[in-house]
């Protein structure tokens, strides 16, 4: 009593008093404020007693806390699921992530949230997204190219612009994923040059433009535009986009007919790999089994290698890579 009394810079008597008296008392105004002040700086934990005490003392919610709607320590549970979810996604738990994401989404009514809640809610449809594209929902609606779209209408009404650009991103990987290669190509490149975004996400788009080209067949101008992103990525000092460039850029080689430029690039990108979640590891040895399927004399490597990638996207449920995998394969055994 007497820390708490000084930390209001208030007497001790006044704290007994309180206490003695619990809620036939009223502090005057200029108190009220105090003791406001001093809430608002209590830890989650805090704030969830003082209204828990509130509700069972049958007392009306106090200013700023409202009856069935997110509270203060709400938001700060919120804000950490999110965080658990995308470190789900990031190893693909897509089970758990999916529950992190679903309980707030079903939990609070859009409409009757404040612009905190709303923003939470905006990013808990990126992570739904990203959970429904990383899954190969990509088309219909229930896929990630709607639960996008929603988000990125919330993140322009909340005026986030930085968050908008990079949904607008996530919608443009989309429609590469759906085969549009021109419209996401066109997609990146305005990106590309969105001062929206950051450097590192304006180089991924970038990349990302070599990519669609090359699916395309405009492999030529797809490797310089990744080879300059590739020096973009050195320059910001973000390893695992460097490597990923490598990866990107071997196989446009690859396509390009360019083996030996394709086996040193991919050599880089094995050679320089991240601690690799399921879906990076798919997509290293899908890119690595394509070029060794690309030479007579490596191409058994390069069926084990495809099989063994197939079996980790079959295990993890990432069904877009295992249908790029059966191309790959069905490819293959036509040429033979």
């Amino acid at each position: 009593m007497r820390a708490f009394a000084e930390d209001l810079g208030v007497g001790v008597r006044t704290v007994t008093k309180w206490e003695a008296l619990a809620a036939d008392t009223t502090p005057r105004p200029v108190m009220q404020a105090v003791l406001d002040t001093a809430l608002s700086r209590a830890d989650a934990d805090a704030k969830l007693r003082f209204e828990l005490l509130l509700m069972e003392d049958g007392r009306a919610p106090i200013r700023g806390y409202y009856q069935g709607s997110p509270r203060e320590w709400d938001y700060e549970t919120w804000t950490d699921d999110l965080g658990r979810a995308a470190a789900c996604l990031a190893r693909q738990d897509f089970k758990f992530a999916a529950s992190l994401v679903d309980r707030w989404l079903r939990r609070f009514d859009p409409h009757g949230l404040d612009n905190h809640g709303l923003y939470l809610h905006a990013r808990s449809l990126v992570l739904l997204g990203d959970l429904q594209r990383d899954q190969g929902d990509i088309q219909g609606p229930l896929s990630a190219r709607q639960t996008y779209k929603k988000a990125h209408q919330l993140f322009n009404d909340l005026d986030v612009p930085r968050r908008a650009a990079q949904v607008e991103l996530s919608l443009a990987v989309v429609e590469e994923m759906g085969g549009r290669l021109q419209p996401a190509a066109k997609r990146y490149e305005m990106l590309a040059d969105d001062g929206r975004l950051s450097a590192r996400d304006r180089t991924r788009a970038q990349l990302w433009v070599g990519t669609a080209l090359s699916k395309e067949g405009n492999n030529a101008y797809a490797v310089g535009v990744m080879d300059e992103a590739t020096r973009r990525f050195e320059e910001l000092e973000e390893p695992d986009d460097w490597s990923v460039a490598h990866q990107k850029l071997a196989l446009a080689y690859r396509a390009d007919g360019d083996l030996g430029n394709a086996v040193r690039f991919i050599g880089v990108a094995l050679s320089n790999r991240s601690t690799e979640s399921p879906m990076q590891r798919v997509r290293l040895d899908t890119a690595h089994a394509h070029i060794l399927l690309s030479d007579k004399a490596t191409s058994d490597s390069g069926v084990h290698l495809l099989t063994q990638a197939a079996a980790t996207s079959s295990k993890y449920g990432l069904s877009h890579q295992l249908a790029s995998i059966e191309g790959i394969r069905h490819a293959y055994e036509q040429a033979e």
